[in-house]
C-alpha cells in the first residue's frame, strides 16, 4: 500500500509548478495519464496534529488505489486565519486541472456569505469532492480551569478566555454566537494555528475554554485526555446530541426563539460538513468526476475503514453531490438570519 508524503514545512510553490504542467482530460484513460507519475498535492489549511490533519492523511493513504493512474498524494499545510488563508489559495492560485486539492472548513468556505472581504472566492465555484465526516460541535475547558460548567461561564464576573484560530474559525463563530444568544460572559483570543495548538494552550492554562471541540477533534487529538477527564466538555452544539459526549449540556435544549434557533442553524449546522475535500473553480468535469468516484469508493473500502479506525476516525461518508447540496442550503439562508448571525459573531 501506497503511504502519502506529508510535509511538515508550510506549502510554499509546489503548486505552481504543477500549473506549468495543465492537462485536460477528457475520458477515463486521459485521467489515467494524466494522474500517472504525477503527485496530487493536498493543502490543508490548519498545521499538523489536529482533526483535519488526521482526517487528511488517513484518507490520503488509501485513496490512491482508486483514482486512475495512482497518483501519489502529498500532504502539505497552509495554515493561516482559520484556514482562510488555504481558502483563497485553492480558490485563486492553485492549478485548476486537479493536481492540487483542500481541505479547509466550511465555516472559512461561507465566509463570502457573511460579508468577509478577505474571502477571496465565490463559494459556489468551488468543485466539494467529499466529505468524510459529519460531526456534532462542542465547547470544552481544561479541568484546571476552575470551570465546572457552561452556567459557570455565563455567571463569571470576568470574561472567560476562549481560543480560536482566525476571525472566521469554528471557534471563533461558535464562541460567539454562545456569547450572544446565551449571554455567555467570554472573549475570543485568536491567532493559535490549529486545535491542537489551542488544546496546549488550555493544558498550559493560557486558555480558559474553547469551541471547535467537535467529536472528531476530541477523538482523533484529545481522546486520551478527554477520557481521564482532564478535558472536559461544557456544551455541545450539534443539531443532533452526540453519544460520545454524554450527558454534556445540549445547546439547542435551550429555551431559543424561532430566531435564535435558525442562527443557530445556520452557525453551528455547519459542522454537518466536518471534513471535506475541496478542487478548485473549474476543474476538467471528466477529473472530477473520477476524483468523486475515488472517494467515495475510499470511504467505503474495508481496508480504509479499518486503519481509519485504528486512528480513532470515525467515517460518515457524504459524496461530493450531497455535499455540494448541503453547502448550498447555507447560501440560502434568508438574509435577515444570516445579517443577525453577522451581528452577533462581530468583524
Amino acid at each position: 500500500m501506497r503511504q502519502p508524503v506529508v510535509r511538515g514545512t508550510t506549502f510554499v510553490a509546489a503548486a505552481a509548478i504543477g500549473a506549468l504542467c495543465h492537462v485536460v482530460p477528457a475520458a477515463a484513460d486521459e485521467v489515467a495519464d494524466f494522474y500517472k507519475g504525477r503527485p496530487l498535492n493536498i493543502i490543508v489549511g490548519y498545521g499538523p496534529g489536529g482533526g483535519y490533519d488526521a482526517y487528511t492523511r488517513a484518507l490520503a493513504g488509501h485513496m490512491s488505489r482508486f483514482i486512475p493512474g495512482s497518483p501519489q498524494l502529498v500532504v502539505q499545510y497552509m495554515p493561516g486565519a482559520g484556514s482562510l488563508r488555504a481558502a483563497n489559495f485553492i480558490a485563486n492560485v492553485a492549478p485548476k486541472d486537479g493536481s492540487t486539492l483542500g481541505v479547509f472548513s466550511v465555516t472559512t468556505a461561507l465566509e463570502p456569505l457573511f460579508g468577509n472581504s478577505a474571502a477571496q472566492f465565490d463559494t459556489t465555484r468551488f468543485n466539494w469532492i467529499g466529505n468524510m465526516f459529519s460531526d456534532e460541535a462542542a465547547c470544552g475547558t481544561w479541568k484546571s480551569s476552575g470551570i465546572g460548567s457552561l452556567k459557570d461561564v455565563i455567571g463569571a464576573k470576568a470574561e472567560v478566555a476562549f481560543g480560536a484560530t482566525g476571525p472566521g474559525s469554528a471557534g471563533n463563530q461558535q464562541a460567539l454566537v454562545l456569547k450572544s444568544l446565551l449571554g455567555a460572559n467570554l472573549k475570543v483570543i485568536q491567532g493559535y494555528k490549529g486545535i491542537k495548538e489551542v488544546g496546549l494552550a488550555l493544558e498550559r492554562g493560557e486558555l480558559q475554554a474553547a469551541c471547535a471541540l467537535s467529536v472528531a477533534v476530541v477523538k482523533s487529538t484529545f481522546d486520551a485526555d478527554y477520557r481521564a477527564g482532564n478535558l472536559k466538555m461544557l456544551v455541545q452544539l450539534g443539531r443532533e446530541k452526540a453519544p460520545y459526549f454524554g450527558d454534556t449540556f445540549h445547546f439547542y435544549s435551550a429555551d431559543l426563539t424561532a430566531e435564535q434557533r435558525a442562527i443557530a442553524d445556520l452557525v453551528y449546522g455547519q459542522s454537518d460538513v466536518s471534513r471535506p475535500l475541496i478542487g478548485p473553480p473549474d476543474m476538467p468535469p471528466a477529473i472530477l468526476a473520477a476524483l468523486r468516484k475515488a472517494m467515495s469508493d475510499t470511504l467505503a473500502d474495508a481496508t480504509f475503514l479499518a486503519a481509519a479506525a485504528k486512528m480513532n476516525v470515525d467515517i460518515t461518508p457524504m459524496s461530493g453531490e450531497a455535499t455540494t447540496k448541503r453547502v448550498a442550503e447555507f447560501l440560502k439562508t434568508p438574509p435577515d438570519i444570516v445579517q443577525k448571525a453577522k451581528v452577533l459573531m462581530g468583524p
